[in-house]
């Protein structure tokens, strides 16, 4: 079963390759930490901040006009599972007719993409990942 989660912290540090985010569960306390490049975590960290404006699409609008352009809308996005120290994501696209196409994604790129929207999408995280994560 999957848990929602949302965007709680971006750590930037230029003196680190890492950046960190953290996912904390919507109806609970458990939050943890996903190592992601100062790339995605730069573009993330602007889109939460309030008043922020492309002059032109960045990549993670380009894949929402993409999907919208065949009739399908972002959903949600999965952190579906973890391996060796890896997560894996996917973005959930429906279409108009109900069909449910799901995207392989890394969970820089997903989340970047759900906080594109304004509210954010849901970010859900599998329960067993959530589980691993907390204790690793």
């Amino acid at each position: 079963m999957a848990v929602e989660t949302r965007l709680t912290r971006i750590i930037i540090s230029e003196l680190t390759e890492n950046q960190v985010i953290y996912l904390k569960e919507v109806n609970g306390d458990r939050e943890f930490p996903i190592l992601i490049g100062i790339f995605e975590a730069t573009n993330i960290d602007r889109r939460v901040t309030e008043g922020f404006e492309a002059p032109r699409p960045l990549t993670h609008d380009l894949i929402v006009s993409v999907a919208e352009s065949f009739d399908a809308k972002v959903d949600h996005i999965l952190i579906s599972h973890y391996e060796n120290g890896t997560y894996f994501a996917k973005l959930i696209l429906k279409r108009a007719d109900g069909q449910v196409t799901e995207i392989d994604a890394r969970p820089s790129d997903a989340i970047a993409v759900a906080v594109t929207f304004s509210p954010a999408l849901p970010i859900f995280v599998e329960e067993d990942v959530l589980e691993a994560s907390i204790t690793n």
